[in-house]
């Protein structure tokens, strides 16, 4: 079958219901109703001649079928996204949508010069229209590699071929305990002695085979997907845990968190922006610039 604007639209639709979990979470975001949204689905699944999704009391859920059709119209999306801005940009203007992706936790750091780019970005390219989204590293990469995204900015433990990586700042972490853990102290100068694998960590899933077995990983110690949720666990006092230390001083000053000077379990993140490798559309490269600029400065 050859695909024309009113499937494009429908798989748009579909996305949005796949993406919200059901029909009915799906409205507020097209601005439909619930039945305009499901009649949308059926004529899809008239025009391609297979059942996409269950929907029922039991809720919501893909078939098969459905999957793979999502999948195609993701890629359908990402890539005339990326036509389009190379047409626009053949008539000299810098035009489309620039997906970016960051790591979480990262916005309280003064060394993190994004918004600053970000400005600089649009005074050059007023027409680009920039989503932003927050993931782990890992998947910043992933969505990168497959087109979902045009740039990440993170710490990358598990670097993969086929990216540009350049470094951008240093972003350092360092071992804290909550004001209700056995270790907590309040004057400098007093930081306990102990042996610090008496006490349970947390930390992140996605750092590298390599850090994790440097930090001797015991079977009371949890995993997190991010750095917030590794945040939390530390403040309630039942975990140690590295942390940003831009992110942990306004919890020091208020006398939540207190760092523990543990040189060997102090590292540097070297924090970089990934594009893909290769040619890329001429937005990609200015943002890139803005970026790198920025925090040149």
């Amino acid at each position: 079958m050859k695909i024309s604007g009113s499937d494009l639209h429908l798989l748009t639709i579909f996305d949005a219901v796949v993406r919200s979990g059901g029909f009915s979470a799906a409205q507020a975001e097209l601005g439909l109703s619930q039945s305009t949204i499901s009649n949308h689905i059926s004529a899809l699944e008239q025009r391609l001649g297979v059942t996409l999704c269950k929907r029922g009391r039991s809720g919501f859920q893909l078939t098969d079928k459905g999957r793979v059709v999502h999948e195609i119209g993701q890629n359908l999306d990402v890539a005339l996204d990326h036509h389009s801005a190379i047409l626009a940009e053949l008539k000299g203007a810098l035009a489309g949508t620039l997906r970016i992706g960051t790591v979480n936790s990262i916005a309280s750091d003064e060394n993190m010069k994004l918004p600053q780019a970000l400005f600089q970005f649009a005074q050059s390219a007023p027409m680009v229209k920039v989503e932003l989204s927050q993931e782990t590293p890992q998947t910043l990469l992933t969505k990168i590699i497959n087109g979902q995204l045009h740039a990440g900015i993170g710490g990358f433990d598990n670097p993969m071929q086929g990216l540009k990586f350049e470094r951008i700042y240093t972003e350092k972490h360092s071992l804290y305990c909550g004001a209700r853990h056995p270790q907590f102290y309040t004057t400098e100068g007093q930081a306990p002695v102990f042996d610090i694998d008496e006490y349970a960590h947390v930390n992140r899933r996605y750092w590298s085979r390599r850090r994790r077995q440097s930090l001797s990983i015991k079977e009371t110690d949890v995993m997190v997907n991010d750095i917030e949720s590794q945040l939390l666990l530390v403040l309630s006092g039942r975990y140690l845990g590295l942390l940003p230390d831009h992110l942990a001083q306004p919890y020091v000053k208020r006398g939540e968190l207190c760092v523990l000077p543990r040189e060997q379990f102090e590292y540097l993140c070297e924090m970089q922006i990934v594009i893909k490798s290769g040619t890329q559309p001429r937005m990609v490269n200015a943002f890139r610039k803005a970026v790198l600029e920025a925090h040149s400065a």
